[in-house]
């Protein structure tokens, strides 16, 4: 059976969808985005994650590490994760979890069984499952396994996707899904290129591709100050979604949640001055979104802030 790798099972998720929702997060993802609050999705091979605050100095996973890969001092960092070859023995030998493996692997099975346990509170709220990550397509085959799976057990579907994907193989998922949540960073090729890794001329034709097939589209708009909260950028997405009759558009604005697991997995932040978007600021940012669009059908929304 195919299997997927997961790092981590959301019960009870209000943010995702409508109503009551379980949240899958997929790991891989083929963008680098700069404030990407889930950096332990951008790779889609486990990792060995360290919380420091866990630790008690005990030096055992640095003792046992074969390839002597693991600081012999407080805090007893991986030096040189490249050379991992994740065989556990750290994890293994910390007894207070400091070390621990991100990413599980599941079959559809088995992760069916988990999004099953709550299928009561998906009924009476009118929710689903939603599949985000890092990019669920990614590991496309197993997504589509799950999907069915799940369609076959009444459940409704929703995904998370940044588009960044083959055009038949989103068109094909598409099929299986009651609702997309489709990401749009910048409208800009060269500045997506800065903030992402890549270019965002296949997310963009993607977006108009999928508009023609699928009638329950949100696109969402991560709002980033100095990075894309221009209201010239915000006003150019708005009038390509608006174009191809897209229902809805959310703006959800920054937050710095995720900061903390950069240096759990050894990488460094890149925008730890950036501060919160205020309200004030969304909201000036949404009516200049509803002017450029007038009076198209697509509405214009602002999430809470996390």
């Amino acid at each position: 059976m195919k299997k997927g790798t997961i790092f981590n099972i959301q019960k009870m998720s209000i943010h995702d969808g409508p109503g009551i929702r379980t949240t899958v997060f997929f790991k891989g993802c083929p963008l680098n985005c700069l404030w990407c609050s889930n950096p332990e999705s951008q790779k889609v091979e486990k990792e060995v994650a360290c919380f420091q605050s866990r630790c008690v100095t005990c030096g055992y996973c640095a003792k046992g590490c074969p390839k002597g890969l693991i600081e012999a001092q407080p805090p007893f960092e991986i030096t040189n994760r490249e050379e991992c070859d994740l065989c556990e023995i750290c994890v293994k030998e910390c007894c207070t979890n400091a070390k621990k493996v991100v990413g599980e692997d599941y079959t559809v099975d088995e992760l069916l069984k988990e999004i099953l346990k709550d299928k009561s509170f998906y009924d009476s709220s009118g929710g689903g499952v939603t599949f985000s990550g890092g990019e669920p397509l990614v590991q496309s085959a197993f997504l589509k396994e799950i999907l069915t799976a799940c369609r076959e057990n009444g459940v409704h579907t929703a995904i998370e996707t940044t588009g960044m994907t083959d055009t038949e193989m989103l068109l094909e998922t598409a099929e299986l899904l009651d609702l997309v949540f489709y990401d749009v960073k910048h409208m800009d090729d060269e500045t997506h290129r800065e903030i992402t890794g890549a270019s965002n001329k296949k997310i963009l034709s993607n977006l108009a591709a999928l508009a023609e097939i699928h009638d329950n589209i949100v696109v969402r708009i991560p709002v980033i100050p100095g990075i894309n909260d221009s209201t010239e950028n915000l006003q150019k997405t708005a009038e390509y979604a608006a174009s191809l009759g897209i229902p809805t558009i959310e703006l959800l604005p920054y937050h710095n949640l995720g900061e903390v697991k950069y240096g759990q997995l050894g990488r460094e932040y890149a925008l730890t001055d950036t501060e919160k978007p205020t309200e004030t600021r969304m909201r000036n940012l949404a009516d200049a979104m509803r002017e450029t669009i007038g009076h198209r059908n697509t509405e214009i929304t602002i999430m809470k802030s996390m």
